[in-house]
C-alpha cells in the first residue's frame, strides 16, 4: 500500500519538472528560431521534446511545429542541418540548393547571422527570467518604507491584539521606523510568546500585546533538505525543540547551530489543518554563499522564517519592476560564477551541483509551494539552462559561438574533422556532468 502514495508524488514530481522544463525549452528554442529567421534562416522543424511525434502542423513559413513523445527538452532544426544539433551539414542536400537558397540555410548564412541565431537562445532564457521576476514584482507589490502589517502569519496562540493595517511604531520598546531598524532587534527580543507593540492604528498610536516579531514559523523548505524530507511543509510553526517550547525563530537557528548535526525533536502545528505532530530529523552541512564570492558552511534544516506579518504594499513601478528582474537574474548568474569556481577550487562540496533528480524535487516543492513559488522556479531554472548553454563546450551554445569566433579570427570554419573530433569530446562532456550531477543526486 506504501507504493501508492510515492507513485502519486512521483508523477508530480515528473509533472511539475516536465511542465517547467518545457515552458524553458521552448522559450530557448523560440530565440533561435525567431532569430534565425529575421536574419534569413529558414527553419524546417520546431520540436517540443524527442522522438516521434505525436501531434504537429507545418506554418505558412514552411516550418513543421511538432510536439514529441519524450518531454525532456527541445531542437529547432535548420534547413541543410544534418541533425537536430546543428553539428553537421546534410551535404546532399546542400548539394541541391542554389547559391540563393543554401544563404537560407544555417551553414551557408553570414557569420553575423549563425552567431546571433545561436546566442538567441540563452538570451531569451534570461528575458524570460527577467520578465517573470518583473512580473511577480508588479502582482505581489513592494513593501511600503514604514513598517505595517498587510496579511498575518496564523500562529497557535494567535496574533493577540495586532491587526492588519497596523503602522509599527515599536517592538519591546525599542523604536522600528524602517525594516532595517526591525530586523536589528529580532535576535535580542526576549524568548516569550508575547512582546509590547506600539502601533499606529486608524490615526491613534496605542500599546497592544502582540506576538514574537519572528515567530518559528517555516515559509519555505528547500526541496532535498532535512525538513523537506521529514514531510515539513511551508507555513507550518515549530512549537517546541526536544520537549522544550520555542517561541523565536532564532531558537530554531540555536538549536541546529549548537547540535552540529545531532538529530533534532520537532514539535509541529500545520495551521492549515490545526493538526499537531513530531518529527525527527538531523541537520546536514550546507555551503552558503556570502554575497562577495565567498562560501559559509553551517548545518541547516532547509527552511526559512519571517516576520509574523506579510508587510503592506504599493504598486510596483514598470521601470522599477523591469530593473528589479535585471538585477535578481544577474544575481543569479553571479551566484552560479561563484558556486562553480568554488566547486573547482575545493571550497565548498561538489555535492552542490544538481542533476535531473534533484532539480524534477525542486520543481516539486516549488509547485506544492503554490503558484508564485513554481513561477519564481521556472525564473531561476530559466536563468540556469542559459547560463549552462553559454559554456564554450561543443553541442552547447557556447561551444557553437567559440566555432563562429574562431571563424571570425581567422576567416574560416574548423575542419569537418576537428569539428566532428570536438563534438564527440563536447557530448562527452556533458553526458559525464549530467552523470555527475545524477551521481550527487543519489549518493550525497
Amino acid at each position: 500500500m506504501d507504493f501508492l502514495p510515492d507513485f502519486g508524488n512521483l508523477l508530480y514530481t515528473a509533472g511539475a519538472f516536465v511542465i517547467a522544463l518545457s515552458i524553458i525549452v521552448a522559450v530557448h528554442e523560440y530565440g533561435h528560431y525567431i532569430i534565425g529567421r529575421l536574419s534569413g534562416i529558414k527553419a524546417e522543424v520546431f520540436s517540443l521534446g524527442f522522438g516521434p511525434k505525436l501531434i504537429s502542423r507545418v506554418d505558412r513559413h514552411g516550418t513543421r511545429w511538432q510536439i514529441s513523445a519524450i518531454p525532456l527538452g527541445g531542437y529547432v532544426k535548420f534547413l541543410g542541418d544534418a541533425n537536430a544539433a546543428s553539428a553537421g551539414v546534410d551535404e546532399a542536400e546542400m548539394s541541391q540548393l542554389s547559391p540563393e537558397e543554401r544563404r537560407h540555410t544555417m551553414h551557408g548564412a553570414p557569420l553575423w547571422a549563425r552567431a546571433a541565431t545561436v546566442a538567441a537562445g540563452p538570451i531569451f532564457n534570461f528575458i524570460l527570467s527577467i520578465f517573470v521576476i518583473a512580473g511577480l514584482m508588479l502582482w505581489s507589490g513592494t513593501p511600503i518604507d514604514e513598517p505595517a502589517v498587510g496579511e498575518l502569519i496564523e500562529l497557535p496562540g494567535g496574533t493577540y491584539e495586532l491587526q492588519a493595517g497596523d503602522r509599527i511604531l515599536a517592538v519591546n520598546g525599542v523604536e522600528t521606523p524602517d525594516y532595517s531598524a526591525m530586523n536589528a532587534i529580532v535576535e535580542s527580543l526576549p524568548p516569550t510568546e508575547t512582546l509590547p507593540w506600539r502601533v499606529n492604528r486608524a490615526g491613534s498610536e496605542i500599546e497592544i500585546t502582540g506576538p514574537q516579531l519572528f515567530p518559528p514559523v517555516l515559509i519555505g523548505v528547500a526541496a532535498g533538505s532535512a525538513a523537506y524530507d521529514a514531510g515539513i511543509e511551508p507555513d507550518d510553526v515549530i512549537t517546541a525543540i526536544d520537549g522544550t517550547p520555542v517561541w523565536r525563530f532564532a531558537d530554531l537557528q540555536a538549536a541546529v547551530k549548537a547540535g552540529e548535526g545531532r538529530p533534532l525533536v520537532l514539535d509541529l502545528w500545520r495551521p492549515e489543518t490545526g493538526a499537531r505532530s513530531v518529527v525527527t530529523l538531523a541537520p546536514r552541512r550546507t555551503d552558503l554563499p556570502l554575497g562577495n564570492g565567498e562560501f559559509e558552511t553551517r548545518w541547516l534544516i532547509g527552511a526559512t522564517g519571517a516576520f509574523v506579518f506579510t508587510p503592506e504594499t504599493r504598486p510596483t513601478g514598470i521601470g522599477e519592476a523591469m530593473s528589479g528582474g535585471v538585477r535578481q537574474t544577474w544575481g543569479i548568474i553571479a551566484q552560479s560564477v561563484s558556486g562553480l569556481k568554488a566547486m573547482i577550487l575545493q571550497k565548498i562540496s561538489s555535492c552542490n551541483l544538481s542533476g535531473a533528480l534533484r532539480i524534477a524535487e525542486s520543481s516539486a516543492a516549488a509547485a506544492k509551494g503554490g503558484l508564485e513559488d513554481f513561477i519564481w522556479f521556472i525564473a531561476v531554472l530559466s536563468t540556469a539552462v542559459g547560463f549552462l548553454n553559454l559554456f564554450p563546450i561543443p553541442v552547447l551554445d557556447g561551444g557553437h559561438l567559440m566555432f563562429h569566433i574562431w571563424e571570425g579570427v581567422t576567416g574560416k570554419p574548423p575542419s569537418d574533422k576537428i569539428l566532428n573530433g570536438l563534438m564527440a569530446l563536447g557530448l562527452s562532456l556533458v553526458l559525464t556532468l549530467m552523470l555527475f550531477g545524477l551521481w550527487n543526486d543519489i549518493f550525497c
